[in-house]
């Protein structure tokens, strides 16, 4: 089963990194992404944005709410899709990952939902 890497990140961390030192973070992120590129192992990469919205559907009724959502503290900031089935290999790249210095990379095997 492929691996996904999750960046989760504290909120309101990219407004007081400022523009300069985010540009900078990003481009450690894509030079990241290049080597899991370059080792073949690179299924999709994308960074979220901080709106969000959620949705439910119970009975019939469907509900919306509008984030950014006041009891989160944290945010899923994006994701690396890995090629890998190994998941030894996978959290080899989470502790490469240049993210894993001001976030958390949480690793996730892609499955089946009833597995």
């Amino acid at each position: 089963m492929p691996h996904m890497l999750l960046i989760v990140e504290p909120l309101g961390q990219r407004a007081e990194r400022g523009p300069v030192a985010g540009e900078a973070v990003y481009q450690r992120m894509v030079d990241f992404s290049a080597e899991l590129q370059a080792a073949g192992l690179l299924l999709g990469v994308n960074s979220l944005g901080t709106a969000a919205k959620r949705l439910s559907k119970r009975d019939g009724a469907t509900q919306v709410w509008d984030g950014p959502f006041a009891e989160a503290k944290e945010m899923v900031g994006g994701y690396f899709l890995l090629d890998t089935e190994d998941a030894a290999v996978a959290r080899g790249w989470a502790e490469r990952c240049p993210a894993a210095e001001w976030a958390t990379v949480e690793i996730r095997g892609i499955g089946p939902c009833y597995a």
